[in-house]
């Protein structure tokens, strides 16, 4: 039997057998009581740190079901383990679609994990709504228009670097290190449009790791003997604490850019060591935990007071968890919006028509909006910079395309 993780220990109390009326062809995973939602997320292997998020899911969508479900029906919310690994996710998805008949799939987590199911879930026709990656692609609303994304653009993210690079620093020397796959991928894209014609004036190395590496000490090492005074590390949780380590203990000081999804302080900066991540420049978007300027806000305060009531044991410098209460609040708001139509037809609409949300988790000025045409919902951030306590704003929010 496979490994079915996290799955919430509530759904079978949702209503009993006898007065459960099976799913028609028109809405697989609706009945009067319930909706089944599928979702996959590493819980295991090598990108592990994010399994944090499928734990603020659960615990959402427990706490929605105390408050009475969604329009009168519960969530049966059905989270898997997929290792970071896309052959088990596409195993995984196949299994929630095709054996638990789920209404659609939410938050599925990996650039190439969600790349594996995409063609499969189009052809399904599952909605696959607020992807867990950054990827260009999800907004390929015209050839792929059952999958979308949440999170802004790894491209836009690439492009504000290289722009913020070329007004401050302007005959920087520019190395990058990216995982070999379209997350990884999206951040050399970015930076040729941000440099521009000038992209091969300022970038003079480009390294690769895989997501099975052990390490990427020889990577760092090699990176800091070709004289780049600049580097930009697009890595997931676990090799972007080991860089922070490696290149603090040679003794390299460049400018480093880190990627947004591995900006946690929990999973990230406190493993490597806080010290030696000073000076570190990231994007946000949303309210950093341990920043003290959000201590008295009204959405963090929700967010603490849902930690505190649905997850005791959760770690509150862990930024998967706000993550997670963001992302949810949006899926949230578009069951409501569904009313009593939950065909996957009117899911995908109404994820479609998301008018100027603002999420408690989410910085001022950043809100979560949709399209026919918009399958990218966030497209503002703002840089920060870690000051050793902190990830620490500043200058103005900035949109991207």
């Amino acid at each position: 039997m496979k490994r079915r993780t996290l799955l919430t220990s509530f759904a079978g109390a949702l209503a009993a057998p006898s007065i459960i009326r099976p799913a028609s062809a028109a809405t697989p995973g609706v009945t009067a009581t319930e909706i089944k939602i599928g979702h996959t997320i590493p819980y295991s292997g090598p990108a592990s740190a994010y399994g944090v998020i499928g734990k603020g899911h659960t615990a959402f969508w427990k706490m929605i079901n105390a408050q009475g479900g969604v329009n009168g029906r519960k969530i049966n919310f059905l989270s898997l383990d997929d290792g970071y690994s896309p052959p088990r996710t596409v195993e995984q998805v196949r299994r929630l679609v095709e054996q638990d008949e789920v209404a659609c799939l939410f938050n599925t987590l990996g650039t190439p994990n969600n790349s594996a199911i995409q063609k499969y879930v189009n052809s399904k026709k599952v909605p696959t709504l607020f992807v867990s990656t950054g990827a260009e692609k999800w907004g390929d609303y015209k050839h792929f228009p059952w999958i979308m994304g949440w999170q802004p653009s790894y491209q836009t993210e690439a492009e504000i670097y290289a722009r913020y690079i070329m007004k401050n620093k302007p005959d920087a020397k520019v190395a990058i290190l990216y995982q070999n796959d379209d997350f990884g991928k999206d951040y050399p894209a970015g930076l040729k449009v941000g440099f521009g014609a000038q992209y091969s004036k300022f970038v003079i190395k480009e390294l690769t790791y895989e997501v099975t590496d052990a390490t990427i000490d020889s990577q760092a090492v090699t990176l800091k003997d070709s004289g780049a005074d600049v580097l930009i590390t697009a890595a997931t949780p676990k090799f972007a604490a080991q860089m922070i380590r490696k290149i603090y203990d040679i003794g390299w000081k460049p400018l480093h850019f880190l990627t947004n999804v591995s900006g946690s302080v929990a999973s990230v900066i406190n493993p490597a060591g806080p010290e030696k991540a000073v000076g570190i420049i990231t994007s946000s978007y949303g309210k950093d935990p341990t920043d003290p300027t959000w201590k008295d806000d009204k959405g963090m305060n929700e967010w603490r007071a849902f930690m505190k009531a649905n997850i005791p044991d959760g770690d509150l410098a862990d930024s998967g968890y706000t993550f997670s209460y963001g992302v949810c609040t949006t899926m949230l708001q578009v069951l409501k919006q569904c009313e009593k139509d939950l065909s996957r037809e009117n899911i995908l609409r109404q994820a479609s028509n998301l008018k100027e949300m603002e999420i408690p988790t989410l910085l001022p000025g950043v809100k979560v909006s949709t399209s026919p045409t918009n399958y990218h919902p966030i497209r503002a951030m703002q840089l920060s910079k870690w000051d050793g306590k902190t990830w620490a704003l500043f200058g103005d929010v900035i949109s991207g395309a």
